[in-house]
């Protein structure tokens, strides 16, 4: 699966071991940084990462700041994007199998680095069940469609 990756300078360290972790599980990463622990910006890492999954450059995306939530906020700014934080695996599970999340949000300021590992690794592994949760996914859907409508109406 190709997963593109985001930190800002508070979750670059574990960035760093999750990203190790994706490819030694065969997983192509797209690592948009940050590439070191200096103070970031996390919409700088948050944007591109959504991005990717937005237009199919990847599957999935992980994004770690402190806490994941400025990260998961920024992410579901971009159309077509379900970033989601998560805190345990059956959060991480049901992420993907409820809301067809597409982005993982951690805080590593609250996470260890097996526990993230083990959050990516169930999130990637994790499907979408469909049924029920499909019509809530496409009403998700449907408001983003009338958003960027109002957006685009200029009267």
């Amino acid at each position: 699966m190709k997963v593109s990756i985001g930190a800002d300078h508070a979750g670059f360290e574990l960035k760093e071991q999750i990203r190790r972790r994706l490819s030694e599980l065969g997983h192509e990463v797209l690592d948009h940084g940050a590439s070191n622990a200096e103070s970031a910006d996390y919409p700088d890492y948050a944007v591109p990462v959504a991005e990717d999954v937005s237009r199919g450059r990847a599957e999935r995306g992980i994004l770690i700041c402190s806490t994941g939530v400025g990260m998961s906020i920024t992410a579901n700014k971009i159309a077509g994007v379900r970033a989601a934080l998560a805190w345990n695996p059956d959060v991480a599970r049901l992420t993907r199998e409820h809301n067809d999340a597409n982005i993982l949000a951690i805080g590593a300021r609250y996470t260890s680095i097996s526990q993230a590992c083990e959050l990516t690794e169930i999130f990637l592994g994790a499907g979408f069940l469909g049924g029920r949760h499909a019509r809530r996914v496409s009403k998700i859907s449907d408001a983003e469609q009338r958003l960027q409508a109002y957006q685009g109406d200029t009267d």
